[in-house]
């Protein structure tokens, strides 16, 4: 499987059963997506940057959060059990904050099942995993975590240590890069983890997954 970074919490997954793209938000990729296509979209949170909406000739000011070059796909933006292309997607309910959802709404998590590896994206997660949350997620082999948003750095870190994978890839989604760099910089603490170097993509495979757990930054691929 290739891990890349389009910025924020927009990665695509890229396996031989298929491709799935995550949080493609026309603030994140542009209106045209840059040409970035998948079989499956998902969308964790609404877009905390929405662009101003155009006008279809029929209703004004109508948005599309789908980026054009993404329309084709698959999309996905709640909890359930999913099966597109041979490629397994569970989402399972979360929320953006501590109060279960009333001070910022709610969230999804999705697992993603791509060559035999199963990939945790968390979105714009704001708080610790719960049990019942913990068991729908099941066994995960690579974390997609929010650091520099609504999750502290330490709590990112414990979230981490909840789903007890061994690959760990942070997404930055703070509003400011000096804050979200020094977000990082905590959590990395936390992991005890030191400066990383950013990565163009991450690829991996079962027989490659390192015994000890490892962060990987990876580089942003595509700005607005």
């Amino acid at each position: 499987m290739e891990i890349t970074s389009y910025g924020g919490s927009c990665l695509r997954l890229r396996g031989r059963e298929g491709v799935v793209v995550t949080d493609a938000f026309p603030s994140i990729v542009g209106p045209s997506g840059r040409g970035i296509v998948a079989d499956v979209v998902t969308y964790s949170h609404p877009d905390p940057h929405p662009l101003p909406g155009r006008s279809n000739g029929r209703h004004p000011a109508v948005e599309d959060p789908v980026p054009t070059s993404l329309q084709s796909a698959f999309r996905l933006s709640g909890p359930g059990e999913y099966e597109v292309h041979d490629i397994l997607v569970t989402g399972v309910r979360t929320a953006r904050d501590e109060a279960k959802g009333a001070e910022r709404g709610l969230g999804t998590a999705f697992v993603v099942q791509l060559d035999g590896l199963h990939v945790i994206h968390l979105g714009d997660l704001g708080h610790l995993l719960t049990e019942e949350q913990l068991k729908e997620i099941g066994a995960v082999d690579v974390v997609c975590v929010p650091v520099g948003g609504h999750l502290s750095p330490a709590r990112a870190a414990e979230v981490v240590a909840q789903l007890e994978a061994n690959l760990v890839v942070p997404l930055p989604v703070g509003e400011n890069e000096g804050d979200t760099e020094a977000a990082l910089a905590r959590f990395l603490h936390e992991m005890g983890v030191g400066e990383l170097v950013p990565q163009p993509k991450l690829v991996v495979t079962i027989s490659s997954v390192p015994q000890e757990m490892s962060v990987v930054r990876l580089e942003s691929r595509a700005r607005v």
